[in-house]
């Protein structure tokens, strides 16, 4: 890009987001399909990615990097060790370190060959899913997999990676289906369904579109509204595993409108949920996103979607938004998503995937240039959409809606920058008519450029920083339409007119700003002016503005270049303009003369315009006059400079106290900010500007010192250094130095020591100097060896004279002298690169970006000087140090220790901290291989590792301490990072052998402290901190954090430049930054754990010793140390366990509480747990301990225990036996290995294979040992002990193989009736587990890996074929349920509900035996032996004590599972006790039955009984129904009581929940054979019967076939006169009508085929039966009966009454179902008018409230498109003629609701007459109604469309202004009662003023108001206010109304004069009134 070449020419070019980096063009082009251009080709980048990197990292380093071909041996290296790792079953640590390996080398910007990439993405897809593998394990591979597959133009799908959807889905199964995927699961698969769910996000994209119609054929045989998680499950897999990837062109069969329609019937079967509409919102916006680029795929004005679709949609949008209507409801009913059941786990995390986002993402990819041609199409109804929802994103009107509102116009606003962006830059392939074009763009920013002004200046933060970065994207659309508008709001809050918020909210926008309008023309005029109007804005009052312009600032230099362009000019003779013609130098514009006058004009103009201004400075000015008045207003710059330094100044002396500032306040912010905003600043400067600056700060610093700015002035003064070096330290260092000397000298500065952190008063002057001081020298480049001799006096000299606080600020300045001289580092700050500053900038050189492919980067690389001198100052200090620590801790030491003054320790820490800065400060010439002899690698250094020791693996997974037999150790990459020095010359030696004798200094100092000084808190956190710095800081400054730090400084900088589409458009010193930190990446690769010497484990042992310390402080100091040490030595873990389990175990038995807590928190809380985990050889020990510790009396021990009971329970879980894995994918990149290397690789692989198993076998005999001595310790320990060791054997003891030992079942089974509650809870708990193991293990056939692949052979199941070929096979298949005898049960409720499979899984009747092994028959007899007849009384009779807290008095599932596996043992005769004992035991029980606790065990009991009746033989299982049935009959008959009930409705629930009914035929056949009783006055037997039979019935769905008798019963009996029986029959009703429906298709082809046919939108479902339909009217006929029999008034209940509360109870459960559609044709017609009739009975409150309840249900039903043109019409018909007032006025409350909600679903012509009717209800003769009708109206009026909302008001205006001038009040008021006349004419002039009322009151906040509205309120107050009574009451209450919300603003909503005086003669009040 030529320097000439003009920015206004970028902006008119459309691609201004791609004109500067030209490097874009070459991102592929084509459709997978399509063969892509030069894969194969020369390019090295082709191979590996689709789009070429932005930003060349490996050319900027100043060194030379390694050859490629080095990188891809590595990559070899780790993938060959990874296929022998995994080849071996080695998968943590082996696999799991190689992962990592790969990972490091990825992230170092090396690119994975892309055949690679698609075979490790296949390995990890498969590691992750693969079954066996523990499951920690198993997330590690997960992340691997996202990784490689994150950004989507690594792979393409389709064409380079496909991934089989079924592994994933076997995963997902578990959770979801339990039935359908067996009984009991794998204990070692505990996955996480984040992580699965989080994996289909990533795998999903891959998967094939083929696959399409399998997916469907397998989910949706599943679906069923009868019991309705099957629906959601279905749907919550499509959203996460249906692809929607185009398919390819030949497969016609796979585009989205073939199964559209049927999804659509799939979402209206489930109405009213949220969870529904979210998930189908997701799937379709997917594919639109998908199919926006597919040429094959019809694309419309609504995208591939038909008409009738999107509008289905966009109401389903108006619902998710949940906008509060009128009195109305949610859309939603909270009742129907509770039914979601196990599908919750499906949800995408709505943090990270908010429905916004969805939405916006759908509309977005949808539109098309089409939509411009059609008056309906997408755009038009996204502006319906936002204007009907506008008034919500005003300030005074927030609420639950305001965060997703928010959202959604920020994600509509990124989502169409994004798309603009890539396809200009043709990274998204979008047929070119597809493609956005101006027009549209245009109309895009035009809706939401209103919502967006609103929300800017909203209450709430999340919607004003939502708001501001939806205005950075519109304005980047379109500059001119958004910023006049920006700017009309920005400079009267500049100026201090409005409130403070507002001011704080311009700011903010001018941040979001700057970046387009230092780049657009004639924009960038105002740039100068408004910062100087932001100056005030930096403040000491307000630091939150001042922030805030602070971050402006900084913003604005990142793009403009502080020179005063009339001086630039003056470099080259003539400037040539763009246009190529040169001018001679014009002299007007040298000063800012012109650019104030313009600016002026322009403000003015802003001020006085509307708001809907549009200003195009490319046509009002010609460049070149444009470019005078830019050139004008940068004359202004040097005073800006001048008030800037000087605000700045101010703010710092009224900082306050540092030490009162808590961190992350304001205060702190600020000073951080500074800062950040001068380096910008002062390199954006030119060097006459700077030389001022200079000069200013300079001249502050000599003469100040303010104690509490110091930090904030050392970084500005850093600043200056690092932008010209030479300059500033010749300015800055003298005075420093000599101000030095001069306080120490004079004043005996620092010559004492202080308490506390605070410098004496009379220190501050040098610590103000010695900070400065230190900040001027580091990351300043080599400019300081000029001074080099005067830095290094000054060091020696304040380290002799110092002491007290400054001297930590010495040692920090000798630190960061270091660091200057040694660091590789970055020192190039300028916006603009040397050559185009040479030649002198001009106008074309604002706001420009440079191309990140062509930097030319400044870089400071030590040189031998600055070594040299670094090495001297290295030597001298830590010389001295080291010498006076040996002295102090000599036998007479220079200070004496008598214990009395600190100075001792005072003295040795401060050699401590200074040994510990100048080891960090000169980190980075310390060689991490330095302890390797020369040319020695890794490998040879660990050969003495005891072959026979269980330590054979890395106990560290971090890196490989060598294996046993292994010779060769992971080797570890070392990659050029420009080390200085070279082995084995002088100064190289010299710095080891210092760290050397530094080490060994330490441990000195560490033995002296701990036997004379252990309480000295100071010294030890400084020895300590200097430990971890010598451990850490070898390679790269660890301690600090840098690579960290630095990156999360750049993001945060670099945030305001980011635009969705465009890659790294950063000004270039942001740029030149990501070039720094991509050095430190690569040092900090490099910083590998090295191998340990000697003095590295003194030092280690000496830490682990300290982390037990009496002294909290000491504890927490070393254990800090502990931690990073271990991580950077090789083989450190294992030396530090044992030491730390003795302390443990020695703590313990002399209950040393702080020594306890040492022990624990550095064993179990850190990194170590893990080793020990892995390590058999600690882990009983520690076992052993932890369980101990329980009997230790403090709190906080027990807290800690507690926390680490999961860590300590894990230990114990078995290893992987097995993990099944496919063969070929792991073969697939074994392309690694050399042919030479394949039998090396093969033995290998052998020997760690036996290697494992020997190593697994003695780890489980380990396990086993431990188990049995820990059942021991359980016979005879303390219950809080046991509580604690319990858990832990159950982990230990309990396998697939053994299932338990001996001990064990003995103490489990006899623990079950344990008298201490808790422990028989956890007993109980391991023994249904124990049987649970033993079952699991008889079902998969005694196979390990049947078992781990969930196969299960249940004895009882067979598959039946369907005969799906039969028209009648459904109604035979239910008929069957009607009958007690049965072929085969059906246990399952989804087959054949929405489709049928070809075959239907049913079990047997009379199944046979379950057949057990060896090894599970004895188990089952040792536990039989133990259940005799005591054992079960004794549980019996825990049974029925009452529980200790309420919560846990119900039903318990866990002991009738327990009793159900026990009474199976009895029935198979292995038990002492037998079923007689048990029937004796169980009459005991229940006792007489008085007391509910006897019921609820009594139904625990029954419960186990008839849930283990169904497997036993037939002859048992008549046994057992003859023993139960009739005391449950009884029980059901006559025991029930309130107290009981819920107990007895639970035990239904267990016994009949997905069952065949006529498994438990007795129950259900006496069920349904209730009627009701209506001489009975027991309400609750009557109620309570009804509610068992609904359970029956909800239970039993579908299958229940026994419907007909009951409901002719109950519909006989409507108006029962019991309250709680009409709700039970209510209630009832609806359950029997909600499970009638089925749609039972004959497969999945014919469903999709007739939703096809029908519309695209699919079949309605629901559609009343004709019967259905008969029952609803005749009902409905019999209450209009029974209400003519009613006499008014009558007080007493009536059949009306009565049957009217059952019907409606029973529409009240219908309506705020699924299955609410069903009623939608009687509402017309049939409910309406009945449900006002019951409003108005006032005797009946109850009736009044249920039937408004109902009512309010109506509008918000969802009615297809054009089903609810009946509705309306009856809603008009009552609202016009009803006689009743009441009536008229509430239905005006659903017209307005049903207007909202069906916004796009209506005709125009049904709108207009609903407009038409409620106008006309203005004029109604009863008040209430009439301003009832004018709010509907304005709300009306509100949310409607633009072009009808205009078209509206104007006929509205004019009918109503023509009625009030044609109807004027008689001059004089005729005595005596009014006549009716007068009467009616006030009622019309009424209806006039209310109807210009709503007219003004629809448009709140509209600021200015419409043109038209002034005038309206002109009419009003000149015609009607001063009408008397309520005419003129209305008249006053709407003026005020207005002049209420417009507070603010009333001086500028453009009335004119005489308008204004009207008005303020009416709302004048008189003061003496």
């Amino acid at each position: 890009m030529a320097g000439t070449e003009r920015i206004s020419q970028l902006m008119s070019a459309l691609d201004a987001g791609s004109a500067p980096d030209t490097s874009r063009a070459t991102s592929p082009g084509g459709d997978w399909r399509q063969a892509n251009g030069g894969v194969n080709g020369v390019d090295g980048d082709k191979h590996s990615r689709y789009r070429p990197r932005t930003f060349p990292y490996f050319e900027y380093l100043p060194y030379d990097t390694e050859e490629p071909a080095e990188r891809t041996e590595n990559l070899d290296t780790c993938l060959k060790h990874l296929y022998i790792a995994i080849s071996a079953g080695d998968f943590a640590p082996g696999a799991v370190h190689w992962t990592r390996e790969i990972r490091g080398w990825i992230s170092l910007k090396f690119d994975i060959p892309r055949s690679t990439r698609v075979k490790l993405a296949k390995l990890y897809y498969e590691l992750a899913l693969a079954p066996g593998l523990d499951y920690l394990v198993a997330e590690r591979f997960a992340s691997m997999f996202m990784v490689l597959t994150k950004r989507k133009h690594y792979l393409r799908r389709g064409k380079d990676l496909i991934l089989d959807w079924r592994p994933l889905y076997r995963e997902i199964k578990p959770f979801i289906l339990p039935s359908e995927s067996g009984s009991a699961h794998p204990p070692n698969v505990k996955r996480n369904i984040r992580t699965l769910t989080k994996l289909c996000t990533f795998a999903q994209y891959y998967f094939d579109p083929a696959e399409i119609s399998a997916m469907l054929d397998e989910f949706l045989p599943f679906f069923s509204t009868s019991f309705s998680e099957g629906a959601y499950v279905v749907v919550g897999l499509l959203n996460l595993l249906m692809p929607t990837d185009v398919p390819p062109e030949d497969r016609p069969d796979l585009l989205p409108q073939t199964y559209l329609p049927t999804l659509f019937h799939l979402w209206s079967l489930v109405n009213r949920s949220k969870l529904f509409d979210i998930h189908f919102i997701d799937i379709l916006s997917r594919l639109s996103r998908d199919f926006v680029a597919a040429p094959h795929v019809p694309f419309s004005e609504h995208g591939i979607f038909t008409p009738e679709q999107s509008s289905f949609i966009f109401t389903a949008i108006l619902r998710l938004l949940e906008i509060p209507v009128g009195q109305a409801t949610s859309p939603y009913s909270p009742t129907v998503d509770l039914g979601a059941g196990l599908a919750v786990m499906l949800d995408r995390d709505s943090r990270k995937h908010p429905t916004a986002h969805c939405i916006a993402r759908w509309v977005v990819m949808s539109l098309s240039p089409e939509c411009m041609d059609h008056p309906d199409s997408i755009l038009s109804k996204l502006e319906g959409l936002i204007q009907a929802v506008e008034t919500f994103y005003h300030p005074s009107n927030s609420g639950g809606w305001t965060k997703t509102l928010a959202q959604l116009i920020y994600y509509l606003a990124d989502f169409f920058v994004m798309r603009w962006n890539r396809e200009s830059s043709d990274e998204m392939e979008v047929p070119p008519e597809r493609r956005l074009n101006d027009a549209l763009k245009r109309r895009f920013v035009l809706c939401l450029r209103e919502v967006t002004f609103l929300g800017i200046f909203a209450k709430s933060a999340t919607m004003v920083s939502h708001a501001l970065s939806t205005l950075q994207s519109l304005a980047y659309l379109e500059p001119n339409l958004i910023l006049p508008g920006a700017l009309q709001r920005i400079y009267p809050a500049m100026q201090g007119l409005v409130e403070v918020h507002r001011t704080i909210s311009s700011i903010r926008a001018l941040q979001m700003l700057s970046k387009v309008m230092a780049r657009t023309k004639g924009w960038r005029c105002h740039v100068t002016t408004v910062l100087g109007l932001t100056l005030p804005g930096i403040d000491a009052n307000d630091l939150e503005k001042t922030l805030q312009t602070l971050i402006y600032i900084q913003g604005v230099c990142y793009l403009v270049p502080f020179h005063d362009l009339t001086k630039e000019n003056m470099k080259g003779t003539e400037q040539s303009s763009g246009m190529g013609t040169s001018t001679p130098m014009e002299g007007i514009d040298t000063d800012t003369g012109l650019a104030v006058r313009w600016i002026t004009e322009q403000v003015e103009r802003l001020e006085n315009a509307g708001s809907d201004l549009e200003i195009d400075y490319d046509k009002e000015l010609t460049d070149q006059e444009e470019e005078m008045i830019l050139r004008s207003s940068t004359t202004g710059l040097a005073e800006f400079l001048h008030s800037f330094l000087g605000r700045v100044f101010t703010l710092l002396e009224n900082l306050p106290d540092a030490a009162r500032v808590k961190s992350g306040s304001p205060e702190e912010n600020v000073v951080n900010q500074l800062p950040a905003a001068f380096t910008p600043l002062l390199s954006a400067l030119s060097p006459d500007l700077f030389d001022i600056a200079l000069d200013k700060i300079a001249n502050f610093v000599s003469n100040h010192v303010i104690h509490q700015a110091r930090d904030a002035m050392a970084f500005i003064c850093n600043g200056l250094v690092k932008i010209n070096p030479e300059k500033a330290l010749g300015r800055l260092l003298p005075h420093l130095l000599t101000g030095i000397r001069t306080e120490i000298d004079d004043n005996r500065a620092g010559s004492i020591r202080t308490t506390g952190n605070d410098p004496l008063p009379r220190d501050r002057a040098l610590v103000w100097n010695i900070s400065l001081l230190s900040m001027c020298v580091v990351h300043v480049g080599d400019a300081i060896l000029a001074w080099k001799d005067d830095l290094f006096d000054i060091a020696e000299y304040m380290q002799r004279k110092c002491r007290g606080a400054p001297t930590v600020h010495v040692s920090n300045f000798i630190h960061h002298l270091l660091l200057n001289l040694t660091v590789t580092y970055t020192i190039d700050y300028s916006i603009y690169e040397v050559e185009e500053l040479e030649k002198g900038l001009t106008t074309a050189s604002w706001g420009r970006l440079l191309d990140p492919q062509k930097l030319d980067i400044k870089w400071h690389t030590p040189s031998t000087d600055e070594i040299e001198f670094a090495v001297k100052l290295f030597g001298s200090q830590s010389t001295n140090a080291i010498e006076a620590l040996r002295a102090l801790i000599g036998p007479d030491p220079p200070i004496k220790r008598d214990g009395t003054g600190k100075d001792w320790s005072d003295e040795v820490s401060r050699n401590l901290v200074l040994l510990r800065l100048v080891i960090s400060g000169i980190s980075v010439l310390f060689d991490s291989r330095h302890d390797l002899a020369e040319g020695e690698s890794l490998a040879d250094s660990d050969s003495e590792s005891d072959p026979d020791a269980m330590d054979t693996e890395g106990v560290d997974d971090d890196a490989g301490l060598g294996e046993a037999e292994d010779e060769e150790v992971k080797p570890t990459f070392q990659y050029p990072t420009g080390y200085p020095l070279e082995r084995g010359d002088g100064n190289y030696n010299r710095i080891h052998e210092l760290r050397q004798l530094v080490g060994e200094t330490l441990h000195e100092v560490h033995q002296f402290l701990i036997t004379n000084q252990e309480d000295d808190v100071p010294c030890f956190n400084s020895l300590y901190n200097a430990y971890r710095s010598w451990f850490i800081d070898v390679g790269i400054e660890r301690s600090a954090h840098v690579l960290d730090r630095v990156t999360r400084l750049l993001k945060a900088d670099a945030h305001p430049f980011r635009f969705s589409g465009l890659r790294k458009e950063y000004p270039r010193p942001l740029l030149v930054r990501r070039a720094n930190v991509y050095h430190l990446q690569r040092l900090r690769h490099n910083a590998n754990p090295r191998p340990k010497t000697d003095l590295d484990k003194l030092l280690l042992l000496d830490l682990a010793d300290s982390s037990v310390s009496l002294y909290t402080e000491i504890r927490r100091t070393a254990q800090t140390a502990n931690e990073s040490a271990v991580k950077c030595i090789l083989g450190a873990r294992p030396l530090v366990i044992p030491p730390l389990l003795a302390a443990l175990t020695k703590a313990v038995e002399k209950s040393d509480y702080p020594r306890i807590k040492g022990a624990m928190f550095s064993l179990l809380f850190g990194s170590l747990a893990k080793t020990i985990s892995r390590d058999w050889r600690f882990t009983p020990t520690l076992i052993k301990a932890f369980i101990e510790v329980t009997g230790a009396d403090k709190p906080s021990v027990q807290k800690l225990a507690t926390n680490a009971t999961f860590q300590v329970m894990d230990m114990g879980k078995a290893l992987e036996r097995m993990v099944i894995l496919d063969k070929d994918v792991v073969e697939s990149i074994s392309f690694a290995i050399d042919e030479s290397d394949q039998a090396s690789v093969a033995s290998k692989v052998d020997k760690r294979r036996n290697f494992i198993k020997k190593k697994r076998a003695r780890i489980e005999g380990k396990k086993a040992d431990l188990s049995k001595e820990l059942v021991e310790t359980c016979k005879t320990a303390h219950w809080k002990k046991v509580s604690r060791t319990a858990p832990i054997i159950v982990n230990l003891g309990m396998r697939y193989d053994t299932i338990a030992s001996d001990e064990m079942i003995n103490l489990v089974t006899k623990g079950a009736i344990d008298p201490h509650p808790s422990l028989r809870g956890l007993y109980a708990g391991a023994l249904v587990g124990l049987f649970a193991v033993i079952q699991t293990r008889a079902l998969t056939g005694h196979s390990y890996e049947k078992f781990l692949l969930g196969e299960e052979d249940l004895p009882d199941k067979i598959t039946v074929p369907a005969k799906i070929d039969d028209a009648n096979w459904t109604e035979e298949h239910l008929a069957s349920f009607a009958r007690p005898e049965a072929k085969y049960y059906v246990d399952f409720d989804y087959p054949g509900w929405l489709v049928w499979n070809k075959t239907l899984p049913a079990f047997l009747p009379n199944p046979p035996a379950l057949a057990y092994d060896s090894v599970e028959d004895e188990a089952r007899i040792k536990i039989g032996k133990l259940l005799d007849r005591p054992w079960f009384s004794t549980y019996f009779a825990f049974m029925k004590q009452e529980p200790r807290d309420s919560s846990a008095d119900r039903f318990r599932m866990s002991s009738s599972m327990l009793l159900t596996h026990a009474f199976e043992l009895i029935f198979s005769g292995l038990t002492e006790a037998t079923f007689e004992d048990i029937k004796d035991l169980t009459q005991s029980v229940f006792g007489d039955g008085s007391d509910k606790h006897q019921h609820r065990a009594t139904a625990e009991i029954m419960g186990a009984m008839l849930s283990c009746a169904p497997d036993l033989r037939p002859e048992r299982r008549q046994e057992v129904w003859e023993y139960a049935f009739p005391i449950i009959r009884g029980i059901f008959s006559d025991g029930l009581t309130p107290e009981n009930n819920g107990y007895w409705i639970t035990f239904l629930h267990v016994i009949l929940q997905s069952k065949d009914p006529r498994r438990n035929w007795p129950l259900i056949d006496w069920l349904a054979s209730y009627r009701l009783d209506m001489d009975s006055n027991a309400a609750f037997k009557e109620s309570s019967k009804i509610h068992m039979l609904q359970q029956a019935i909800s239970d039993a769905g579908w299958h229940f076939q026994l419907e007909k008798p009951i409901l002719e019963d109950f519909m006989k009996h409507l108006d029962h006169p019991y309250k709680g029986v009409r709700e039970a029959m209510g209630q009832t009703i609806a359950t029997i009508y909600r499970t009638r429906h089925h749609e039972s298709y004959r497969d999945v082809a014919a469903l999709m085929k007739a939703q096809k046919s029908a519309s695209s939108i699919g079949l309605r479902p629901y559609e009343p039966t004709e019967e259905y339909s008969k029952t609803i009217t005749e009902i409905f006929d019999r209450l209009e009966i029974w209400r003519k029999e009613r006499p008014a008034g009558q007080q007493t209940p009536s059949s009306y009454t009565s049957g009217g509360k059952t019907v409606l109870l029973w529409l009240d459960s219908t309506l705020s179902s699924y299955e609410c559609i069903q009623l939608v044709k009687f509402f017309p017609d049939v409910f309406v008018e009945q449900l006002l009739h019951m409003m108005d009975i006032k005797e009946d409150p109850e009736l009044q409230s249920l039937a408004y309840h109902v009512f309010r249900h109506l509008p918000n039903i969802p009615h297809r498109q054009g089903e609810d043109a009946d509705f309306i019409a009856a809603l008009i018909r009552i609202g016009r003629n009803s006689t009743s007032w009441h009536q008229r006025l509430r239905i005006l409350i659903n017209i307005q609701v049903i207007y909202f909600r069906r916004l796009f679903l209506m005709s125009e012509e049904q709108q207009q007459t609903m407009f038409d009717c409620v106008s006309a209800m203005l004029s109604d003769v009863q008040l209430e109604v009439r301003m009832g009708a004018a709010t509907t109206l304005s709300g009306m009026i509100r949310c409607s469309p633009v072009a009808l909302r205009s078209r509206m008001v104007s006929t509205l205006k004019s009918k109503f202004t023509t009625q009030l001038s044609k109807n004027p009040l008689p001059k004089r008021k005729i005595p005596g009662t009014p006549t009716p006349e007068h009467n009616k004419l006030i009622l019309t002039r009424h209806a006039a003023v209310l109807g210009l009322g709503a007219l003004i009151q629809a448009f709140p906040y509209l600021s200015p108001p419409p043109l038209w509205l002034p005038e309206v309120l002109a009419i009003l107050a000149r015609k009607a206010a001063a009408d008397p009574g309520m005419v003129g009451k209305s008249v006053k209450s709407i003026l005020a109304d207005f002049k209420k919300t417009r507070q603010d603003t009333w001086h500028a909503d453009a009335f004119e004069q005489e308008q204004l005086e009207d008005l303020e003669g009416v709302l004048w009040k008189s003061y003496f009134a």
